[in-house]
């Protein structure tokens, strides 16, 4: 399962960065190798400067060895191998009309001393960051994510979706970090879904990302804006990074197994804005997108 799990997110990492350089058509991907000394390694492709795309970055990696004495703790385990693989995405783009977007799938397996598999699990999802609120756009991909699971369970949807709002929240803030989609984690083999069940719902999650981003940002690229949206785009980019760097699992597990410091980062945007004690205007378009964030709802149709 490991093996066919890695050669799926190599593949499908050409598939994204190719069809994102292809939307950009001025930056390109830089792609760094790097090797984890404890062992594994990753393939981080990031993107800056584009005429579409600020910044972001498509990687993957796959490490393994001794559990660090941090995530035995996390995982109630003593001493334990480990290997974990993975493709994360995050995109910034550049027009605050187009939204954040964010996806990681993921692959886990746990063994005992004789090198026996003790546990295995799929997580991950994908989540809507927008500083202007579509409704259109928030349909869009929710439905895209809906009638992915539907191909699998039609109670996934809703339960992952419920989890996506639940994870992607800032408790600090009393708000969510954006519209959400998908999140759903330790999906270990059971008597009703196999192994190779949760890996093809997960593959198929995986395969539905770019029909749920691209026509929104197509949509949204070329819609003129002025330094008061620029502003306010900056202003939310800091709420994501207070949630990356509080709340994010992904970047607690990476950081605790001496992952690359780069790739665990490269999340985070380019320019941001704190300002002290910030308030929205009273019935501006600023204020609709808080509304929704403080009240999570519905999006499907």
């Amino acid at each position: 399962m490991k093996e066919q799990f890695v050669n799926y997110i190599r593949d499908l990492q050409d598939i994204i960065t190719t069809r994102l350089e292809a939307i950009d058509g001025k930056a390109t991907f830089r792609e760094d190798l790097w090797e984890r000394p404890e062992g594994g390694g990753g393939r981080t492709r990031v993107i800056q400067d584009g005429a579409v795309f600020e910044k972001g970055g498509v990687n993957i990696s796959e490490v393994f060895g001794k559990l660090p004495e941090s995530m035995q703790q996390y995982f109630g385990v003593e001493q334990a191998d480990f290997f974990a693989c993975g493709l994360s995405l995050v995109l910034h783009p550049l027009n605050p009309f187009v939204p954040t977007v964010h996806a990681n799938w993921r692959y886990f397996e746990l063994y005992d001393s004789e090198g026996n598999i003790v546990t295995r699990w799929f997580g991950g999802g994908q989540d809507l960051t927008p500083y202007y609120l579509f409704e259109e756009d928030a349909s869009h991909f929710h439905n895209v994510c809906k009638q992915a699971c539907d191909a699998h369970d039609s109670s996934f949807y809703p339960k992952f979706k419920k989890r996506c709002d639940e994870y992607f929240y800032n408790s600090h803030r009393g708000e969510a970090r954006g519209i959400g989609g998908l999140f759903f984690d330790y999906l270990k083999p059971t008597n009703e879904m196999t192994i190779e069940q949760w890996y093809d719902f997960v593959t198929e999650i995986g395969n539905s990302f770019l029909d749920a981003y691209v026509p929104i940002v197509e949509e949204r690229k070329d819609i003129p804006y002025e330094k008061h949206h620029r502003d306010w785009q900056e202003i939310r980019r800091g709420r994501y990074v207070e949630f990356n760097l509080v709340h994010d699992k992904g970047t607690l597990f990476g950081l605790r197994t001496n992952g690359r410091i780069e790739s665990i980062l490269m999340s985070l945007p380019p320019k941001v804005q704190w300002l002290y004690d910030y308030q929205v205007e009273q019935d501006s378009e600023e204020e609709k997108l808080v509304i929704v964030l403080k009240n999570p709802r519905s999006w499907v149709k």
